[in-house]
């Protein structure tokens, strides 16, 4: 990976934003994709192709029989991991959204160019997918960009370079459990879960070993490992123990942290992980060596002693350079011109359901709320929703571009019910539900 290629994309996004509108040239001739075998959850009857294109990024490809340029969905996976550009990574894809085949829609998946962050990257990579399938399958009747997880925050920027091009490229879009406050906003919650865990545990680093800004997530010459990670998270809060096997000092650690950054205590490891590793790929080899975190404002509560901990906790001013690279390259602008359908499970450990009240807010603030419908289930998963719940909203989303039948949630419940006959049970729509603001969940920040 490129130093400071993040940095140079972003300058590069700031200068196209002054530019007039365009759709961005082709991608550079490569081979078709070739025929590949389907994975086992994908229907017998379906085509499988795959290829790497001219980016690097792999892709997959799935039509149903009988498709006849129906329903093209085009798939924005989760995320970032720093293992992801590979084969792997998009037939695991289309093995979890087997259900988008099933529901006679073809699919197209990419591994995105590059491991770790990137979001208008992957987002040019989602897009070169669809151009690739067009190429070689012809256009479709209708183009649907679903995103989940990091990949929400991915398709959501697609629509809008789509959008800033005057193009387009897709009928409607579905953000399933999306990190949709931009990079800055959903990732401050892991910072200060890294500096709350400094200052409850002291052993990330421990006092003995050489200290670094806790932003930069781990040095590049560390060679932590997960399993040592987790011993040190476990033997300060004994997350991994049953709660009766904890001591006292553990329970009050683990008590201190959770309830102060509001996880739950079984995603504690996994939120740490990020906060390590990918941190280091985000602010040394994404960044610069910069951060984009701040909490020389924030005040911390819900501890055991908040005054000791405020007084205490590390503080760390951001880098402008890095702030508006980030925000650039991963914030939304609310700016898109179809309808957008997001669902989100209310109890997501990952993407806070109160993002959702962040980026409804910026799609208000752009004059598009109409194009925004938003539903919440009572799930309490990140990586997949039920299986009857996406060809529910895949449905609803084509009702609203080809009839102007905006859905409402109970819409969304009821063609969800009507699907578990084929699909399995599994609708956990609650039509009443409105998440509360991001800030109620994070701590609040100047902005």
């Amino acid at each position: 990976m490129r130093k400071n290629s993040f940095l140079w994309a972003a300058a590069a996004l700031l200068l196209a934003s002054c530019a007039s509108p365009n759709p961005g040239p082709e991608p550079t001739a490569e081979a078709p994709p070739a025929p590949q075998a389907c994975p086992a959850e994908v229907p017998a009857s379906a085509r499988c192709y795959g290829g790497r294109d001219s980016n690097g990024a792999y892709y997959q490809i799935a039509i149903p029989v009988g498709w006849d340029h129906g329903v093209l969905v085009v798939h924005a996976h989760g995320g970032p991991d720093l293992d992801q550009n590979s084969p792997r990574r998009v037939a695991a894809d289309l093995k979890r959204w087997a259900i988008t085949v099933k529901a006679g829609h073809a699919w197209v998946g990419t591994s995105y160019r590059r491991d770790g962050y990137g979001w208008t990257e992957a987002a040019e990579d989602v897009e070169h997918s669809r151009q690739i399938f067009v190429r070689q399958f012809g256009a479709p009747r209708r183009t649907i960009l679903h995103g989940q997880s990091y990949g929400g925050g991915v398709a959501a920027k697609a629509a809008e370079i789509a959008t800033a091009a005057g193009a387009r490229r897709y009928d409607g879009v579905l953000l399933t459990n999306g990190m949709l406050g931009g990079g800055t906003r959903y990732l401050e919650f892991r910072f200060d879960l890294r500096v709350v865990y400094q200052q409850v545990c002291r052993n990330h680093p421990r006092p003995d070993e050489p200290q670094y800004p806790l932003w930069m997530g781990l040095p590049a010459e560390s060679k932590m490992t997960l399993a040592e990670l987790t011993a040190r998270v476990n033997e300060c809060t004994g997350v991994r123990l049953p709660a009766a096997q904890r001591s006292e000092r553990q329970k009050t650690n683990l008590a201190d942290i959770v309830n102060t950054i509001h996880i739950r205590e079984d995603y504690l490891v996994r939120h740490m992980e990020q906060s390590t590793w990918l941190f280091r790929n985000l602010t040394q080899s994404v960044l610069g060596g910069r951060s984009p975190f701040d909490n020389t404002a924030v005040t911390y509560r819900g501890s055991s002693n908040d005054g000791a901990m405020n007084a205490a906790v590390l503080r760390y001013a951001a880098d402008p350079i890095a702030v508006q690279a980030l925000a650039s390259d991963s914030a939304p602008s609310g700016r898109v011109n179809t309808p957008v359908l997001t669902l989100h499970a209310i109890d997501d450990p990952t993407a806070f359901v109160e993002l959702e009240s962040a980026y409804r807010e910026v799609v208000r603030n752009a004059g598009n709320g109409e194009r925004l419908v938003q539903v919440f289930t009572d799930e309490h998963d990140h990586s997949y929703l039920s299986d009857p719940e996406y060809p529910a909203a895949f449905t609803a989303l084509l009702d609203w571009i080809d009839n102007g039948r905006k859905p409402t949630p109970q819409k969304l419940l009821d063609l969800c019910l009507g699907y578990e006959a084929t699909f399995g049970k599994g609708c956990h729509i609650q039509p009443a539900y409105q998440p509360a603001p991001l800030e109620g969940r994070v701590a609040v920040r100047p902005r």
